[in-house]
């Protein structure tokens, strides 16, 4: 047994949207280094099929499957109850979950939007309100968040989208600025395009983003738990989005802003 699988060895990870992209990377990586799994998603036969198929191969204790809809309001209360009743203690939250839409503001669906921004902000600040109390009680624990690039710029075409990504980073930040005398850390995670379904459920995937230079999940998600694991309080995965994040620091806001409404541009029309 690897020395971090023996460290971890009984601990508990829960992982929100963790059937596919960054929340699949992570599940694995936690149950490669002996953490018991409680997954979080929709789809329960895609859960099923990942934890069972994780559990027998790293002979955890126990995988939790909880299919929720985590754009609900009721759905966090929901799963830290189920939670609760299983006797299951979450040593680390990862808050992955999370979607876009692309489109002019003025023209796109109201009632999706204010699903998005639950699932992306409120759900977010519920998981961790309820878990952080009792890991305050123990003195213990580590959160991530899924944060993006686009924290740190505005987003025209996915307007909705980046504005909740800022507010995550934000709360992320403060939140680890509240807990530094304590034991837990909270750690945002900013990755940028990457070659997940994002896109595609997003409506996105004609844009020149998605047709540009991918970062691969299992790379970002690497980066997003070396660096909680570290204890770190941001961490941007990939050089070139580095590069990008940097250089928006001296750019004015709405020079910015045209950066990323030229990247969220119609490929079509680019190679025109």
């Amino acid at each position: 047994m690897k020395a971090m699988e023996q460290e971890h060895r009984g601990k508990t990870v829960l992982i929100t949207g963790a059937s596919n992209g960054f929340g699949m990377e992570f599940a694995r990586l936690f149950a490669e280094d002996g953490f018991n799994l409680v997954l979080v998603a929709r789809s329960t036969e895609r859960l099923r099929e990942l934890g069972y198929q994780l559990q027998d191969e790293h002979q955890l204790e126990h995988v939790c499957i909880i299919t929720s809809d985590l754009s609900k309001p009721e759905a966090p209360q929901e799963v830290y109850d189920k939670v609760k009743q299983s006797g299951i203690k979450v040593d680390v939250l990862v808050n992955n979950a999370g979607a876009g839409v692309y489109g002019e503001f003025a023209e796109t669906d109201l009632e999706h939007e204010l699903g998005i921004m639950q699932l992306n902000m409120n759900t977010t600040v519920h998981l961790t309100k309820l878990f952080l109390q009792d890991m305050k009680q123990r003195n213990e624990g580590k959160i991530l968040n899924l944060a993006s690039v686009a924290s740190f710029m505005p987003s025209p075409l996915m307007t909705i989208y980046a504005a909740t990504k800022a507010f995550i980073l934000s709360f992320s930040e403060g939140l680890a600025n509240e807990l530094k005398e304590t034991n837990i850390t909270v750690t945002a995670l900013c990755p940028g395009a990457s070659n997940t379904m994002f896109f595609l459920r997003a409506g996105a995937a004609h844009t020149r983003v998605a047709n540009g230079p991918l970062s691969e999940p299992e790379d970002v998600a690497l980066d997003g738990y070396e660096a909680m694991m570290n204890g770190e309080t941001r961490i941007i995965s990939g050089l070139m989005n580095k590069v990008q994040v940097e250089a928006s620091n001296f750019m004015p806001d709405m020079a910015a802003a045209a950066n990323m409404r030229n990247m969220m541009e119609e490929e079509d029309s680019y190679k025109e």
